[in-house]
Parts: C-alpha cells; structure tokens; sequence
C-alpha cells in the first residue's frame, strides 16, 4: 500500500525486533474497540482514553513487533475499519 511507504522507510532504519508505539482515534464504540483490539496480541499494553463529549477513543498499543512488515499490516488492517484514524 502506497500510503505506507514513507513510514517503512523510516522504520526500516530501526532494528527488529522492536517495541513500537501505535495510535489510533475511533468511535467510542464496543464494537470498533474490540477489532481493533483484536489486532494484537495479550502482551500489548494498550491503553484506551476517551475523549472529553465521549464520542472518540485515544486508543495507544505499544507492543513488541518482529518486523516493519508486521507493523505496516496492522495498520493496513486498522485503517480497513470503519471510522479508525491512524496517527
């Protein structure tokens, strides 16, 4: 996906693995949350913050990756749901 490549350009002058930082802005619903969730695994640390009227969630992962590629799926996955941002 061409809008990544910027991004796996700057990450591929890192060494993996890695831990990296993800963010993403969604509607504040179960749903939404939960796929997004579902991306990784139960070693991320994910924090959610919802935002000050409550319609968005702040939702922060950092977990370990083995790869760019790994990396660049996630948010090729993300960016697929219906209403996530990715930052």
């Amino acid at each position: 996906m061409k809008e990544f490549d910027a991004l796996r350009v700057q990450l591929e002058l890192l060494e993996w693995p890695n831990v990296y930082f993800f963010k993403f802005i969604l509607p504040n619903e179960a749903e939404r949350i939960a796929k997004v969730s579902a991306l990784f695994d139960e070693n991320a640390d994910i924090a959610l913050h919802p935002s000050g009227k409550g319609k968005y969630t702040s939702f922060s992962v950092k977990s370990v990756m083995l790869n760019v590629d790994e990396i660049i799926t996630i948010y090729e996955k993300a960016t697929a749901i219906e209403g996530v941002i990715s930052l």
